[in-house]
């Protein structure tokens, strides 16, 4: 903050001489520097879309007439324009009106505060102070009063580095995959019946055994086998049963294996466990019956601790129901089985190459996608998203993507279009945040937040997104914690507007921008606000080599105002 306060000792004892309470409008205008203001920011700075000026200022004792009244209008002068901010009015102790009254013996402090929209004018421009007196029907124009330097457009320096969202492919190269099979045996038996083998389940786990179990795109990782008894038996001959039964699966899978001269170590690729009586699938197979009595069933057989004398009455449920005996108990005497095996997907090689033949369509929704990662070529990548939208169209991604492309070439409209054809197939996070950046860069910083809120956790490029708009808006402090996973210039540029030059410097190192021409001119910036001169001087210099442009910048740019020598 600069005090302005132009009365000098002297001065004050000249005017305790001449002005008296009669002195008229002439002699409040000649003495008017005598008003002291203090004007925050000075230099004026651009936030959001605004300057805002904050005057804290005194009418000294022994100044203000009686009679008079004074309207007081700061005014950004640029050229023959200028802006004027609001009107404010003071009057003396017996004027007529309803302004501020100054007294005039102790004179009295003000404050004033006020903003006005921002125009590229106001780059070059003084905010001047116009006071204008009245006392009865006179009245006079004081000479205008230079109150502060014109507008720093710091802010304005803001990137549009945006970050899109891909959606992006879920392709695995190696899918982990089972099959599943069951044997049923009959009561209180472990053997296989031929019957068993011929259930659709088993042949079907056989054919798929007979045509990839020596595949090289297979790898056959385990078998797990559940075995149970029906709860109707022993205990001990349940118990025993489980464990025979899970070996004879075993012998059944193992058999099969070997007949399509699949290569495993049965020890390692077998996992037995045997589980014993089956009562937690007896009471679901229960509860899903049509057994007029089930309920009630349950509920007594619970009642049973001793597990003897439940399963005798489950022996003694099954002679009455015939649905228990036939469709029940039948189905828990069984063992489980479980391949697991992991496919390996086409190579990188591969998928590229199908990319760009004509079979192109021969690649899964996933691999098309995936393949488009596979250059960097941005046409190809267009191509092979174009193909992806046609061939699997419902799918959003391959329109999401083509927009990206789009936005990353600058042709914004294209992008847009597709961006909109995305969220016509699924309202994405990533499409939304994609159209939230074309919003923005219409200048509806309104709507681009709106999208880019309903693109909540799709990645840190949604807050970095946000914080851009942050800064356009003034609100560094909230663009700061939005970038936080992020070095670049606009963040430095945050910290360098929130005050805290230390950050900003340390950010710039760290942001892929800190060697371009901008990167360099912001560090002079910095060093500025710090007064490093020599900073100040050798950043100007590197970025004129890159940017001739920006000497002419820096010339009007009030940031340097203190270092005329260091930016020629």
């Amino acid at each position: 903050m600069n005090r302005h306060n132009l009365k000098s000792i002297a001065l004050v004892a000249i005017i305790g001489l001449f002005i008296t309470a009669c002195g008229g409008l002439g002699k409040m205008a000649k003495y008017a520097e005598t008003i002291t203001y203090d004007v925050d920011p000075n230099p004026l700075i651009v936030r959001g879309d605004s300057v805002e000026i904050n005057i804290n200022g005194k009418f000294p004792g022994k100044y203000f007439n009686k009679k008079a009244m004074v309207e007081l209008t700061p005014k950004l002068e640029y050229g023959s324009s200028s802006t004027p901010f609001k009107m404010v009015a003071f009057q003396g102790e017996k004027a007529a009106g309803n302004a501020t009254v100054i007294p005039y013996d102790n004179g009295k402090s003000f404050s004033y505060t006020d903003k006005v929209a921002y125009t590229s004018e106001m780059r070059d421009s003084d905010l001047m102070l116009h006071i204008l007196g009245r006392m009865g029907s006179k009245e006079q124009s004081f000479d205008p009063y230079k109150l502060a330097d014109g507008v720093i457009t710091t802010p304005l320096l803001v990137m549009s580095d945006d970050k899109p969202i891909i959606g992006a492919d879920k392709f695995q190269r190696v899918t982990s995959h089972t099959e599943y099979a069951v044997i049923n045996y009959l009561v209180n038996s472990s053997v296989v019946r031929p019957s068993e083998l011929r259930e659709s389940d088993i042949k079907a786990l056989d054919a798929y055994l007979k045509e990839n179990g020596r595949s090289t795109d297979h790898t056959f990782n385990a078998a797990t086998i559940e075995a149970y008894a029906s709860p109707e038996g022993e205990i001990s001959l349940n118990e025993n049963l489980a464990v025979d039964r899970a070996n004879t699966a075993k012998r059944a899978v193992s058999n099969m294996m070997r007949k399509h001269k699949m290569k495993f170590d049965a020890d390692a690729f077998f996992n037995l466990k045997p589980k014993g009586e089956d009562w937690d699938g007896f009471k679901q197979k229960m509860q899903a019956s049509d057994i007029p009595d089930k309920e009630l069933i349950l509920r007594i057989l619970e009642m049973y601790k001793d597990n003897t004398k439940r399963e005798e009455e489950i022996r003694n449920l099954a002679a009455t129901y015939v649905e228990i005996a036939e469709k029940i108990l039948p189905d828990l005497r069984r063992s489980q089985i479980t391949v697991s095996y992991e496919i390996t997907g086409r190579s990188d090689d591969q998928i590229i190459a199908l990319a760009r033949s004509a079979n192109a369509d021969s690649l899964n929704l996933e691999e098309m996608l995936y393949a488009a990662t596979l250059t960097d070529d941005l046409n190809e990548q267009y191509a092979i998203y174009q193909k992806t939208s046609e061939t699997y169209s419902d799918d959003y991604r391959a329109f999401n993507n083509m927009g990206v492309i789009h936005l990353m070439k600058n042709e914004v409209a294209d992008a847009e279009k597709m961006f909109n054809a995305s969220v016509e197939k699924k309202e994405s996070p990533e499409a939304h945040n994609n159209i939230g950046i074309i919003k923005r860069l219409s200048g509806d910083r309104s709507a681009a937040m709106k999208h880019l809120e309903k693109a909540a956790g799709a990645g840190d490029e949604v807050n970095y997104n946000m914080g851009i708009i942050d800064i356009q808006n003034g609100n560094y402090g909230s663009a700061i914690q939005n970038m936080k996973s992020f070095n670049t210039f606009n963040k430095a540029l945050a910290y360098v507007l929130e005050g805290n030059n230390d950050a900003a410097m340390q950010t710039l190192k760290e942001s892929p921008e800190k060697d371009e021409a901008m990167g360099q001119y912001l560090k002079a910036i910095i060093a500025a606000r710090s007064n490093d001169a020599g900073t100040v001087g050798s950043s100007l210099k590197t970025a004129y080599a890159a940017d001739a442009s920006l000497k002419e910048k820096a010339a009007k740019d009030l940031e340097f105002r203190n270092f005329q020598n260091e930016i020629k």
